[in-house]
């Protein structure tokens, strides 16, 4: 579904070339869950975004259904069936949530199909359908607004990058939950928490820019607890 050949980025500052990614090559396979992890400062939010085309590569190439991403712009993309769910949600002033679920899953939804995408990511419809996205609604509830954004989509890629970060008062449990019922689709969450992690059918560890490991959490787990940091165990840093 998914393949990466020879991809780099590379920045410039002060006349100095700085590499972020270096020759990373991956195949995703349908309808998985795949975890990106590492230090920070190893690429991770950088890699996804040049999915999403957010970011363009220095050199190499994405495919996504043997078509080559890199000429497509962000919507292109999105209309082949790639979601992206950002760390800091993006505001649509003048829209209520109930429009968004709306332009999310391309049809008008009846309340059944709104109370389910806004339950399932722990939001009740009757508080939430006609609520403006403004400045009132707290980062929290924005990013579950999100994720629900990405279920109405019902993509075949979807990216979360660090879905956790401004939730923390909700159930994780909740959270993964989400992911594991995604099956006809295929996840990568970009995450440092040990829930995330253990639900990942394989984890791609990252450092320095660099792709050091592939493989289930049992097998990757002991380069993380020898290392990298405390963050990726779950811990408050």
């Amino acid at each position: 579904m998914l393949k990466i050949k020879n991809l780099n980025y590379s920045i410039t500052e002060n006349d100095t070339v700085k590499n972020i990614l270096k020759d990373i090559n991956i195949e995703l396979k349908d309808n998985k869950i795949y975890v990106i992890t590492g230090p920070n400062g190893s690429g991770k939010s950088t890699l996804v975004k040049l999915i999403m085309g957010i970011k363009s590569p220095t050199s190499g190439d994405i495919f996504f259904d043997e078509k080559n991403l890199n000429p497509l712009s962000i919507n292109e993309r999105a209309n082949l069936g790639i979601s992206f769910a950002f760390q800091q949600p993006v505001t649509f002033k003048g829209l209520k949530v109930r429009d968004l679920l709306d332009i999310a899953s391309g049809k008008k939804n009846d309340f059944n199909s709104l109370c389910n995408y806004l339950s399932t990511v722990g939001l009740c419809a009757k508080d939430y359908i006609n609520r403006p996205i403004d400045d009132k609604l707290s980062g929290g509830e924005l990013k579950r607004i999100e994720l629900a954004m990405v279920l109405a989509r019902n993509t075949k890629l979807n990216i979360f990058d660090e879905p956790e970060a401004g939730i923390d008062l909700w159930s994780f449990d909740n959270l993964t939950k989400i992911f594991s019922n995604l099956k006809n689709s295929t996840n990568i969450i970009v995450s440092h928490q040990r829930k995330i992690l253990e639900i990942a059918d394989e984890i791609i560890l990252l450092k320095n820019g660099q792709i050091v490991k592939i493989g289930s959490y049992k097998d990757v787990l002991p380069m993380i607890e020898n290392n990298v940091c405390n963050k990726l165990r779950g811990e408050n840093e």
